[in-house]
């Protein structure tokens, strides 16, 4: 009798764990042979997506992004792409994306909306814009390996060599001057990029790469620095200098991550309170460098933020007080977007903070600024996808810009 009853408790208990694991024979996975012509993904070069893969029964490849979550939060987020698929020549290679349901301020999302495109590149250095067929929370392409590899990537990636090779080109020049101002978690530096002369009575600052797959950023940067080194643009630099932190998070960019730091942290937001060094070092490390600036007698008279997203907008974040005084002036940089650059699809405005940089730096130090998104699937006013050189030439009449608002609002 108790053998029996043994048996029964076995029995129970494993009945128990199926149920609790949802386990259903009939749903499990069956073997599924390889794609023809498909040998491997590759994950494993600079700024490569973590991805798991298999060959589904159609005959696909899903391909499975991996989430990075935000601390003390339910946020999750998957949307950087960037993979080398190896496999014979003239191959045609039919692709899924999947897990791109992320969580976004608490509210649950598909990236996939925003995934029209992706870019393709036979050698990883000269890319071209495909479209793609997206689902509801999947997105579909076929590619065809024009030899034994191809690259693909949301958007064309700009990887920590890409910046290091950008700061060895400028390092020399007598205008420009390079500062550590701290480091990431894995402890790479934070380079802080001054173009231009100190004493002068204009300062801007911009920062790019807060978030991992938003490449766009940092192409803005290099065409903006590569403009203002230009020899017509030292007028520029004797009044105004332009501070540049070209990469907030060298970490999350090195492995592939899309959005958050590599302890869970979401460096555009909780700007509207002092930042934790141990959680966000990246941002302390900024933080403090702008309060020595500040107590130095240097004014930054606009402090710009450079995203991607799938709309590009400018974000308006008002302060808690002289809104009106702020959109007015932001209204002047708008139209100047719209005059020197193929900026035109507008912009959103809120009354209440939101604790991106921008924001934070407004209500805690008077300093101006907003949040520049960068659509990654389709500019407008060019009716293209978006490439790195488009960025770049975007960079260039940034340039104009900023010095054309600064003259406007009277250097105040």
């Amino acid at each position: 009798m108790k053998r029996f009853q043994g048996i029964v408790r076995i029995v129970l208990f494993g009945l128990a764990t199926v149920a609790s694991s949802n386990w259903i024979p009939s749903q499990q996975p069956s073997a599924v042979g390889p794609v023809p012509g498909l040998r491997f993904i590759d994950s494993s070069f600079e700024n490569a997506s973590p991805v798991w893969y298999e060959a589904t029964e159609e005959g696909r490849v899903a391909v499975h992004l991996l989430y990075d979550h935000e601390r003390d939060s339910t946020n999750r987020a998957a949307g950087h792409i960037h993979i080398r698929l190896e496999g014979e020549s003239g191959a045609e290679i039919p692709l899924e994306f999947r897990n791109l349901d992320n969580i976004y301020n608490g509210r649950p999302g598909s990236v996939a909306k925003e995934m029209h495109r992706v870019v393709l590149s036979k050698d990883g250095k000269n890319w071209r814009s495909v479209e793609t067929e997206v689902l509801e929370n999947r997105v579909r392409l076929q590619v065809k390996l024009d030899g034994q590899s191809l690259w693909l990537a949301r958007v064309e990636p700009y990887r920590l060599s890409d910046l290091d090779r950008m700061i060895d080109s400028i390092r020399t020049d007598s205008r420009v001057a390079m500062e550590k101002i701290g480091q990431t978690v894995e402890g790479r530096p934070l380079e802080m990029i001054r173009i231009g002369d100190p004493k002068a009575l204009r300062h801007v600052f911009l920062r790019a790469r807060a978030h991992p797959w938003e490449a766009g950023g940092n192409w803005i940067v290099q065409g903006l620095v590569r403009e203002l080194l230009a020899q017509q643009s030292r007028p520029l630099l004797e009044r105004t200098c332009f501070w540049i932190l070209p990469m907030a998070n060298k970490d999350g960019v090195a492995h592939g991550r899309t959005r958050f730091n590599l302890r869970g942290k979401d460096l555009n937001r909780d700007w509207d309170q002092p930042s934790k060094q141990e959680v966000a070092p990246e941002n302390h490390a900024l933080e403090k460098w702008l309060e020595a600036h500040l107590a130095s007698g240097k004014r930054i008279q606009f402090a710009l933020e450079l995203h991607n997203d799938g709309n590009g907008k400018l974000h308006l974040n008002a302060p808690n007080q002289e809104s009106e005084r702020y959109f007015s002036r932001l209204q002047i940089f708008e139209d100047l977007l719209r005059k020197h650059t193929w900026f035109s699809v507008g912009n959103t405005r809120t009354l209440h903070g939101s604790g991106t940089l921008p924001n934070g730096w407004q209500n805690r130090y008077g300093v101006d600024g907003a949040v520049h998104e960068f659509n990654c699937q389709w500019i407008e006013r060019l009716e293209k996808g978006p490439m790195g050189k488009d960025w770049e030439e975007y960079g260039v009449g940034l340039a104009k810009v900023l010095d054309d608002y600064l003259t406007a609002i009277g250097n105040g």
